[in-house]
């Protein structure tokens, strides 16, 4: 594909990016925002409980206790602009990763239209970027876990959105090279299976996050958390696979039809 080609794609992603993000960022507000409020509630409330225990019977020193430092960013800028903010960047960011992969799968993958090969691309994106690492390590609401063990939780994400992404990469290897022996359907019923026996196995071997949620924190506010969290991601991807495909589908057929303009000007008239 001609670089100008790639670099016209990923302006449209990176745009397509931000209108997901749009999309996104309104799920976030809608449902995200409740549940985080209310694990900060909870750790409100924890705290409060602690202090309380810590000086019970300490009059002297309650009188002389320090007040509680001011938040540096309030919760409100944090719910609005912040969010706002992480999730349009979130957004443009992978939007322009994801044009990129769409670039070099075209044509590579099947005769599929470049919708249809962005839809594959945004789903397939879904699934190993998000979906089976969140399927191993799900999404936590903020100070509910130890703090102590964060970054071993991270690197374990991290580590699993990493290997995640090459077995997708691997499955869609050995897709095209089972094809010509057992047809296109078999090949990629037999990849997707081995993609899930092999991630299956990584999910028995890497060890657990035991320590993600806090002891006591409630069940219903936790599950609320991690659906509102998969609807934030589902909804980004999905926005995003519609946009870019349009906007892709597009480019690609006026640039098609700009070159076939192009070589029949340049072709030497018949004798």
């Amino acid at each position: 594909m001609h670089a100008s080609t790639v670099r016209s794609l990923l302006v449209r992603g990176m745009l397509a990016g931000l209108i997901a993000g749009l999309f996104a960022f309104a799920v976030a507000y809608a449902v995200g925002e409740p549940p985080v409020n209310g694990a900060i509630a909870v750790e409100e409330a924890q705290a409060a409980h602690e202090a309380h225990a810590h000086h019970h019977g300490e009059a002297a020193a309650s009188a002389a206790e320090p007040a509680e430092e001011e938040e540096v960013v309030s919760r409100s800028v944090q719910s609005t602009f912040g969010l706002a903010t992480g999730v349009l960047v979130y957004g443009v960011a992978l939007g322009g990763i994801a044009s990129l992969a769409f670039s070099f799968v075209l044509g590579r993958v099947g005769r599929f239209s470049p919708r249809a090969t962005a839809a594959l691309t945004a789903g397939a994106a879904f699934t190993t970027v998000y979906l089976v690492p969140f399927l191993k390590y799900p999404a936590t609401p903020p100070a509910v876990g130890n703090p102590d063990t964060i970054g071993k939780r991270t690197t374990l994400f991290f580590l699993m959105i990493l290997l995640s992404v090459l077995l997708g990469i691997a499955a869609v290897i050995a897709g095209r090279r089972l094809a010509p022996r057992l047809g296109n359907w078999n090949a990629t019923l037999a990849a997707g299976a081995g993609f899930v026996v092999v991630t299956a196995v990584a999910f028995a071997v890497l060890p657990d996050n035991d320590d993600a949620v806090a002891a006591g924190f409630p069940a219903a506010l936790l599950w609320e958390f991690r659906l509102a969290s998969l609807a934030i991601q589902a909804v980004l991807w999905t926005v995003f696979g519609i946009v870019f495909g349009v906007l892709a589908q597009k480019a690609l057929a006026a640039r098609t039809a700009a070159a076939d303009t192009e070589a029949r000007l340049g072709a030497p008239a018949a004798g």
